[in-house]
């Protein structure tokens, strides 16, 4: 489920590893158990979160025709940014 800390929401994420090592996300559980497809990842990139804090690798998803920055930390933990 998902946790809120600070500007950060952790979200539940179903992902996968392809067979040349990339882990991919495929959909987000929201706070109130709602599922979304991520419909298309366009960028992965190492970054930090300047509106939440903490740093990792970014996965920006468009979802539902929107754009969403998903945060993978090495904590093994997702994120979203809020606020």
């Amino acid at each position: 489920m998902a946790e809120r800390i600070g500007c950060k929401v952790y979200v539940d994420v179903g992902a996968e590893f392809s067979s040349d090592g990339m882990l991919r996300p495929k959909y987000l559980i929201w706070e109130d158990g709602r599922k979304y497809e991520i419909d298309r990842v366009s960028k992965i990139e190492r970054c930090a979160s300047r509106r939440a804090g903490g740093a990792g690798i970014l996965y920006l998803c468009m979802i539902r025709g929107k754009p969403v920055r998903l945060f993978y930390e090495e904590n093994y933990r997702w994120f979203l940014e809020s606020g």
